[in-house]
């Protein structure tokens, strides 16, 4: 494990501003198309925080909603301190975690899992203020325009990865510990018509496959992977992989492996 989050700190030494800004001039001599839409959101930014609000505020607008106010709203809630090392540990993740991503800019322009994780981060925000109608349109306008489905409610630590994004959904109850990656199509749902506290707890370190879902107010331990396509309707114990219809223990890990580093699919 120590080796991994190493892997991690290396990224992180590569990841600042002016790095993010040297990919953008790059970018701009390489596709002259691109060259106004990236001056439109880098040419007024001073930091990550802003340009994120920026692009956020480009895709959710809505007729009605000035996107000079959504924009300033934005930057507000990514600027406060929790919310900017969030960002910057989410981007790192993906930076690190998926083979496609070439620059930190190919995941702010293009990964809509990224983009929905700090679209939810505003909208957290918002609810824990009370600004609960708000949090809630932009938590539907996220879904409708980039596709995971998360509650503002839900808690969601950092370093996190929603690789593609398509059909995420996760519910209001639900608690994801740090440096968990989760594929497309997952579901953390409640089972029926259950109030209270009745969504999963996904704890540190842990990979959920692409198309699983794991139902009810489950603990699912850290260090630990649920394979692809699998359903899961009980507790995971810590450094295991679970798989198939309903989820069973496949396999005990060594206490160094962390799947949600290492991405490895195999059960």
């Amino acid at each position: 494990m120590t080796l991994q989050l190493l892997d991690i700190g290396e990224t992180a030494d590569r990841l600042s501003w002016d790095a993010i800004c040297a990919e953008v001039a790059d970018l701009s001599a390489k596709e002259p198309l691109l060259q106004g839409l990236l001056a439109s959101i880098f040419s007024r930014s001073d930091s990550l925080s802003e340009a994120m609000a920026v692009i956020l505020a480009n895709l959710l607008h809505a007729e009605g909603i000035d996107r000079t106010d959504l924009t300033a709203l934005f930057a507000e809630a990514l600027a406060e301190e929790r919310a900017t090392a969030a960002l910057m540990r989410d981007l790192q993740a993906v930076r690190e975690r998926d083979p496609a991503c070439t620059t930190f800019l190919h995941a702010l322009m293009n990964y809509k899992g990224f983009q929905a994780l700090q679209a939810y981060r505003i909208a957290h925000w918002l609810w824990a203020r009370e600004r609960r109608e708000l949090a809630s349109f932009i938590s539907n306008r996220t879904s409708l325009m980039l596709g995971p489905d998360i509650h503002p409610a839900a808690r969601i630590g950092t370093g996190i990865m929603l690789d593609h994004g398509s059909g995420i959904v996760i519910g209001e109850t639900a608690v994801i510990d740090d440096d968990v990656s989760i594929l497309q199509n997952v579901t953390l749902g409640g089972t029926g018509k259950i109030t209270g506290d009745r969504h999963p707890k996904v704890r540190r370190g842990v990979m959920i496959g692409a198309g699983a879902k794991i139902i009810g107010n489950i603990e699912i331990g850290q260090f630990s992977k649920v394979a692809a396509g699998s359903v899961v309707l009980k507790p995971v114990p810590a450094h295991c992989t679970v798989a198939g219809i309903p989820a069973q223990i496949v396999r005990i890990h060594g206490a160094a492996e962390m799947p949600s580093v290492t991405m490895n699919q195999d059960i």
